[in-house]
């Protein structure tokens, strides 16, 4: 009866069926029985459940996580556009946008500008880079403010939209700088929502995780959030289309080592989305 009571419940049922055995000499028996049959792999992953003692730091996570031989931040903006003013909307930021990224006189570029293909739909994505950080991300906001044809272009663009929003972000140390590409190509964009705490944890995995998705040259950058929505992280993969998405994907799989990485990682996630977009004519990132 014993052992039909452990393989049934566990641990847990061993423990009630002990406290009505009788003899006190079956309790060490039982007890190595009901534990042998746990797995280590099962423990850790009970463990991982629960909140992790965090031990004390005396810095940031950005300090520990960002690129240190670059000071860039990133801003990643999404819009949410009219359905009917989608095709006015591209023409106007493929209009305007580029000008702000060739132009010396604001110190930023356009990494890459898309419309969501699955996912929300018309929906436009944009990410900028601002390589200084704050201080020139608040000079070029400032010579927007004179820039009258940008100020038009904001006027017209905020009556085609139904909502916006954006994050500013850095990226990881470990990542893939994002740069221009030739296309044709479709971007994934793959955000996840970290529960409060585990960023760093979450950096330490996928520091050796990356390595498993570098043989396709899919992995475009990967960042985390500043300001906005916090303990946010998004990934950028670019590929040929779907189906080798699927077969990349799958293949990462078949590598010793990602399924552990993989299996660690997802404890750490509170919510996640995938956006599947089309980059537009003038993103550097075809």
């Amino acid at each position: 009866m014993a052992a039909r009571v452990l393989r049934a419940g566990g641990a847990a049922s061993a423990g009630s069926f002990l406290r009505r055995a009788g003899p006190c000499s079956l309790q060490p028996r039982l007890w190595k029985l009901a534990f042998s049959n746990n797995r280590p792999r099962e423990d850790s992953w009970l463990k991982s459940l629960f909140v992790r003692k965090v031990d004390p730091r005396k810095d940031a996570h950005s300090n520990l996580l960002a690129k240190k031989e670059t000071s860039s931040l990133y801003k990643l903006q999404f819009h949410n556009v009219k359905p009917e003013c989608l095709e006015a909307y591209n023409k106007i930021c493929q209009e305007v946008l580029p000008k702000i990224h060739e132009d010396k006189h604001y110190p930023c570029t356009l990494v890459g500008t898309w419309n969501t293909w699955y996912g929300e739909q018309d929906q436009a994505v944009h990410l900028w880079r601002y390589e200084g950080g704050y201080p020139v991300l608040t000079e070029v906001m400032n010579k927007l403010k004179e820039n009258q044809e940008f100020a038009e272009f904001r006027k017209a663009r905020s009556n085609m939209l139904l909502s916006r929003k954006n994050q500013l972000l850095l990226e990881f140390s470990f990542w893939n700088e994002p740069v221009p590409r030739s296309g044709p190509n479709i971007y994934e964009l793959r955000s996840y929502q970290l529960r409060p705490g585990t960023m760093i944890e979450w950096g330490n995995y996928w520091a050796r995780a990356i390595r498993f998705r570098q043989d396709s040259n899919e992995a475009v950058g990967g960042f985390f959030s500043q300001i906005g929505q916090l303990y946010m992280v998004h990934h950028l993969w670019a590929y040929k289309d779907l189906q080798t998405r699927e077969d990349i994907r799958n293949a990462a799989w078949h590598k010793h080592g990602w399924e552990e990485l993989v299996y660690y990682t997802v404890p750490l996630i509170q919510e996640m989305e995938s956006r599947i977009m089309i980059p537009q004519k003038t993103s550097p990132l075809q």
